[in-house]
């Protein structure tokens, strides 16, 4: 279907990458001995754990309970056994540990008992939400954030248009692509219960131009589907960053989100199509999120593709099942090669934000020293978001957060066009990465030091309060004994008398 289709600043045309991990179908990858599950997968509160070592579980089994409003449910990807929970080495820069659990499978892949539900139309939009947090659902786009929230526009916003996003703009990552292909009528299950959850008919499923097989799944999908007679698929030109969330916006409505305002703020959520089947396969086959399709790919991957993985499972037995040719301790990079990270090792696990693999895709930038910065301005023209690149660089160089913050900072969507085009090769992205966690850091010591000194004040209120009310009980208790003093010298002299005049009798 055509329409008028608006357009964002800056952006870049990048070699797609793609068609190595496209040639073959998603292949299911082997079952892994040892599973381990970071309990801190998806923005948010991470899940608490509700197994001990020792227990015995079956494969969709709920493991770890959603902690706080933010955060939802973990689940066992097989059946086995609990052998640890304690802290592991995650997938992160940092190269830190966090708390996981441990399990050793046992090769029988049993499930836990489902709930399969035939006509979802007979559940509430709150009903369908808290199904969709139970069963531990995320962003799969690579943000994840519970999916749950965005499903929940509460009484303040109306919900005017859903946006499926089928774009996947970043080299090499071919993962929505190929389940577009092969299980668009589950995205198209996951579509109709979103429709539901947020009570909206409109939906916009939109894919970028260079996906010609994935745009004929999704539309011979669609046209099975008499229920969805609001929904039609949008083809976009192939431009990077598009497929961010606010500028896929831009270009399909022609509105801009508020800096710093959510997509509800102009009536409209936009989920990933990944989000979708999985959402589908939730409600109606009772299957928690316990896998998703990863790809791998690079110059040192002989068999290149899209694997379905199950979380916790080692990177390097993925790797290996992919015929990958690379040195111990070499790096690869976690995603793709313009947001994702360089990680050193391997023996981590796959989680719920792993949408690609790549390895041999070398960050040469990265490898080389940065070169002054010359003023050329490329980096403001690639910018997407029409901030200043060059002025945030100088001003979180120098640790001037207010400065940063005056610049919009935060409006910034670590897309790395601006790194991307420097010919000086300064990592751009890396600096104002810092300063965003400076910033953060900052305002959460401030709001702590606000609250010690309201604690202070209220401390010295009350106590300012207590003397008040001590005094004034003591001023009472003296008044009383005074008037009682006073009645008593009172009785005393009106009894005189009397006393006098019997005596004279």
């Amino acid at each position: 279907m055509t329409q008028t289709l608006g357009s964002f600043p800056g952006g870049l045309k990048l070699a797609g990458q793609k068609k190595r991990s496209t040639q073959t179908p998603i292949r299911k990858m082997l079952l892994s001995k040892t599973l381990v599950l970071p309990l801190q997968q998806h923005i948010g509160e991470s899940a608490v754990a509700i197994v001990k070592v020792g227990d015995k579980v079956l494969k969709g089994q709920k493991i770890a309970a959603a902690n706080g409003h933010v955060s939802v449910c973990l689940h066992a990807p097989s059946s086995g056994i609990i052998t640890a929970i304690d802290e592991r080495p995650v997938p992160h820069p940092s190269g830190l540990s966090a708390p996981c659990i441990s399990i050793e499978t046992d090769g029988d892949d049993r499930w836990v008992e489902r709930t399969i539900t035939e006509d979802f139309q007979q559940l509430s939009a709150h009903d369908l939400r808290q199904r969709i947090r139970e069963a531990g659902i995320v962003g799969l786009g690579g943000a994840g954030f519970p999916s749950f929230i965005k499903l929940n526009p509460g009484i303040h916003h109306h919900v005017e248009t859903l946006i499926l996003n089928g774009v996947e703009c970043e080299p090499y990552i071919t993962c929505d692509d190929m389940i577009m292909r092969e299980r668009a009528q589950g995205i198209m299950d996951g579509i109709e219960i979103m429709q539901q959850a947020l009570h909206v008919k409109n939906c916009v499923i939109a894919i970028e131009d260079n996906k010609p097989e994935a745009i004929a799944a999704m539309e011979l999908a669609l046209a099975s589907r008499e229920q969805l007679t609001s929904t039609k698929v949008v083809v976009i030109p192939t431009l990077y960053p598009t497929g961010s969330e606010k500028q896929l916006i831009q270009v399909i409505t022609g509105k801009q989100v508020p800096t710093r305002g959510l997509t509800l703020d102009i009536g409209i959520v936009l989920h990933n199509v990944g989000t979708a089947y999985a959402i589908g396969r939730a409600i109606k086959y009772g299957e928690p999120l316990i896998s998703r399709i990863v790809t791998v790919t690079g110059t040192d991957v002989k068999h290149a593709g899209n694997f379905e993985t199950l979380f916790g499972t080692p990177i390097h037995e993925l790797l290996a099942f992919c015929d990958t040719k690379r040195q111990a301790g070499e790096p690869f990079i976690l995603g793709g090669p313009m947001m994702g990270y360089n990680l050193a090792g391997d023996k981590l696990p796959v989680t719920k934000t792993a949408n690609c693999i790549l390895a041999g895709v070398d960050d040469a930038a990265q490898l080389r020293k940065p070169l002054p910065c010359i003023r050329c301005g490329d980096c403001a023209k690639a910018c997407p978001v029409s901030l200043l690149p060059q002025q945030l660089y100088w001003h979180s160089r120098a640790k001037d957060l207010e400065k940063t913050s005056e610049y919009n900072l935060f409006d910034c969507i670590e897309c790395g066009c601006c790194s991307y085009v420097c010919p000086s090769e300064i990592p751009l992205v890396q600096y104002f990465r810092f300063a965003k966690t400076e910033t953060m850091n900052q305002e959460q010591e401030r709001q702590k030091s606000d609250l010690a000194r309201i604690r202070h004040d209220n401390r010295q209120d009350r106590q300012e309060r207590e003397r008040l009310e001590k005094e004034e009980k003591q001023q009472k208790r003296k008044a009383a004994l005074a008037a009682s003093k006073a009645a008593k010298e009172k009785e005393a002299k009106t009894a005189e008398p009397k006393i006098d005049t019997q005596e004279k009798q």
